[in-house]
């Protein structure tokens, strides 16, 4: 399976292990809460998911590695203890608890979450000392005599033999009592996670021309050589700081992520055509609707290469902006449940012994404390934390300019911030209407450069793929979306039943002119 239905059938699973009877027991005990196995590819995203199902179902994460342990710091450092059996006193020797297991109840003591993963990545590559207490780690939930809490469901990944050779084979005994999923490379899958996490549209528009070249794994006379889709995203990400500083984006670069020869050379030369493509279309004037007659007829003129490509750097533009506008929403959403309890606690404290500076104060302590809370745990998305963040700068910036103002009554510094959110608000507005319209000439562009053809069936395709455009268009809408996406549904309907019949006609040999 792709590691997208990987991650709903392990999230399925952890969520029925942690069902309750009325009782308050767990429905499956913990003897047959079978432990995840999870086998793919290196770089393949197994972790990934693993941080995504404890954000999506708010329970906690601890994570290892255990190429990185050994027998003692897994199971424990021998102790001697004294025992009296039948009246004679004996000396025995027992181990310390496990770093692993020790690491769950630290978890559990700081952030106050009693349920949650036991992530243990390359199970598989353990030394030959710790694979025995691996082996009886799976079989029955407990390193040495100290068993995982109760509520704490164990994960485990590993590579395929094929990809590393200190891969150790479970057996059988093993193999019956481990929920074990196998994992595949797909671009597809990956695009729409791509979208999520922003990676650079030079990538996400090669790949759409050579896909291919997503995942590989080759063994060659020099070695091994691979792409996988860890390096693909940890380049982009450095691709994204070397535009920001200003730096040169070449295949000496690219190399270091791809280590494929071939492709490295390849994507070098397609990210030059890339930026150049981008400045000679001028994508701002195609978004502005102000592109000239020059520009149109060089895109009517191009190769389908280089329409992907113009494709893709128009929802580069676009999906940029949407994104900013549907993260300022959030905010500015999270910002106003703020201030209206900020109003009710302006209008309930004294004002003789509370200036509206110093309840702002208070209001940054705890929403500073609760994020760091929120971070500690593991559950902290992403775009969630993205949103607190600027919650708590937006309120340390009131503090600031009421404190520049002089402003210390409760009602005037009320009134102050209102007008200052009452701006804040108006600027996404402005910002959302430039973001329809560039939505709107990206669409009439097509239209009149390429028509309703496979480019348009690209562009709908795109947007409906894309987290923050699905979004964007399911709050605010978009007429030329819906209308050329009823023309594709009906299109692809078209097709199936053409497909349909040219079965039957294989199998009956029906003839077709009749109809």
């Amino acid at each position: 399976m792709n590691i997208k239905e990987a991650k709903d059938e392990i999230q399925r699973a952890i969520t029925s292990y942690l069902m309750k009877d009325e009782f308050g027991e767990y429905r499956i005990s913990r003897v047959r809460q079978r432990p995840i196995l999870l086998i793919g590819d290196p770089g393949i995203g197994k972790t990934a998911i693993m941080e995504q199902i404890t954000q999506e179902l708010c329970i906690g994460l601890v994570s290892y590695s255990m190429t990185h342990h050994t027998r003692q710091s897994a199971i424990g450092l021998p102790k001697i203890e004294t025992k009296i059996y039948d009246g004679k006193e004996y000396m025995v020797s027992e181990y310390t608890m496990s770093e692993i297991i020790s690491s769950v109840y630290d978890f559990m003591e700081n952030t106050g979450l009693k349920e949650g993963i036991l992530f243990l990545d390359e199970i598989n590559c353990v030394s030959e000392t710790l694979a025995p207490a691996m082996l009886q780690f799976l079989q029955y939930k407990t390193f040495g005599k100290h068993e995982v809490p109760e509520g704490w469901i164990i994960a485990t990944a590993g590579n395929p033999p094929e990809h590393n050779k200190s891969v150790r084979e479970f057996d059988i005994v093993t193999l019956d009592r481990v929920k074990k999923i196998v994992v595949e490379p797909d671009y597809g899958v990956w695009k729409e996670y791509a979208y999520k996490k922003g990676i650079h549209a030079a990538i996400t528009t090669y790949l759409e021309i050579k896909k291919n070249d997503f995942y590989r794994i080759e063994n060659t006379i020099d070695g091994v050589q691979f792409m996988t889709a860890r390096g693909w995203e940890d380049l982009s990400t450095m691709i994204k700081l070397y535009e920001e500083q200003g730096y040169t984006v070449d295949e000496n670069l690219i190399s270091q992520y791809l280590q494929h020869e071939k492709a490295a050379k390849e994507f070098a030369i397609y990210y030059d055509l890339y930026n150049k493509y981008k400045s000679d279309y001028q994508i701002q004037s195609i978004l502005d609707g102000s592109y000239s007659e020059e520009i149109r007829d060089r895109a009517a003129n191009a190769k389908f290469d280089e329409r992907l490509t113009l494709i893709g750097l128009l929802l580069e533009a676009v999906t940029e902006n949407i994104k900013q506008d549907i993260e300022t929403e959030d905010f500015v959403t999270e910002l106003h449940k703020l201030l209206q309890e900020l109003k009710v606690v302006c209008q309930r404290a004294d004002p003789k012994r509370e200036t509206i500076d110093t309840i702002l104060g208070k209001y940054i302590v705890a929403r500073t404390a609760s994020y760091r809370d929120e971070k500690r745990s593991t559950v902290l998305s992403a775009e969630r934390e993205t949103i607190l963040r600027k919650v708590i700068l937006a309120i340390e910036g009131y503090k600031n300019d009421l404190i520049r103002e002089g402003i210390t009554d409760l009602a005037d510094g009320f009134e102050f911030i209102k007008a200052a959110f009452g701006q804040t608000v108006a600027e996404m507005k402005r910002h959302l209407e430039d973001t329809q319209f560039a939505l709107e000439n990206m669409f009439l562009f097509i239209e009149n450069v390429f028509g309703g053809g496979q480019e348009m069936l690209v562009v709908v395709t795109e947007l409906t793929v894309n987290y923050y455009s699905a979004k964007f268009i399911s709050r605010y809408g978009c007429e030329k979306y819906f209308e050329h996406n009823k023309e594709l549904l009906v299109y692809e309907r078209q097709q199936e039943l053409l497909s349909e019949i040219m079965l039957l006609n294989d199998a009956d040999e029906i003839d077709l002119s009749i109809l």
